[in-house]
């Protein structure tokens, strides 16, 4: 008896695009319309959304989450440890740690410590996030600084170690507003209304807002 062929199998489609010099090692799980350029690397374990740009040389750790729309540049490595929530920028070249206190001599890989980037923050190019720490949402850490302590929502960061000099708007303006005590402001840009007091600035809730946020 002549066994019949098999059925063709239908053919892998992708969904997000690579370039050719680029590596996603069997695993790792891609979203949709993200774009992966030149001599990056995925391990296995990750974790990316939708709509994301990976730019050249990036690397992505097993225990990376990534979410959508994040925007990593050129030369930026996401160690074990790391996750990025959505709309998150990373400068060229900015550094994420996960390890403390490393030493050549001593492996420490159960004493990795967990960074945290919350929805819509920007890490400036050459910026250096000391691991175990969170970045609040809309927060803007300059380039170049030093970041070893958690960071409030929209808080700008500047300086080594990086100092709280600011607030910043969703939009990515800086706010007419202290450091401390009490203030409104309105950003000119989107019209957003921000309150601050208690030492914490909060985005006022608007029709606006509410229609931005439904997707959260």
């Amino acid at each position: 008896m002549i066994k019949p062929y098999p059925p063709t199998p239908e053919p892998f489609i992708m969904d997000y695009s690579i370039h050719p010099t680029a590596i996603a090692d069997e695993g790792a799980q891609i979203g949709a319309d993200t774009r992966i350029w030149h001599w990056t690397h995925i391990c296995a374990g990750a974790r990316i959304g939708r709509g994301c740009s990976l730019g050249q040389g990036v690397y992505v750790g097993n225990r990376v989450r990534i979410g959508d729309r994040v925007k990593i540049q050129n030369n930026v490595s996401v160690y074990d440890n790391v996750t990025l929530e959505d709309d998150v920028f990373c400068g060229p070249s900015m550094v994420f740690t996960n390890v403390y206190n490393p030493r050549s001599a001593i492996s420490r890989k159960d004493d990795y410590r967990n960074t945290l980037v919350r929805r819509g923050a920007t890490l400036g190019a050459n910026c250096t996030i000391v691991c175990g720490i969170e970045i609040g949402a809309h927060a803007f850490i300059g380039a170049g600084a030093l970041v070893n302590r958690d960071c409030p929502p929209f808080a700008l960061m500047l300086g080594v170690p990086a100092r709280q000099v600011g607030w910043m708007s969703r939009f990515g303006e800086r706010l007419v507003l202290p450091l401390t005590g009490d203030g409104e402001c309105v950003c000119p840009h989107t019209g957003e209304h921000y309150r601050l007091g208690d030492g914490a600035l909060a985005l006022l809730e608007t029709s606006d807002t509410k229609e931005l946020r439904k997707d959260d």
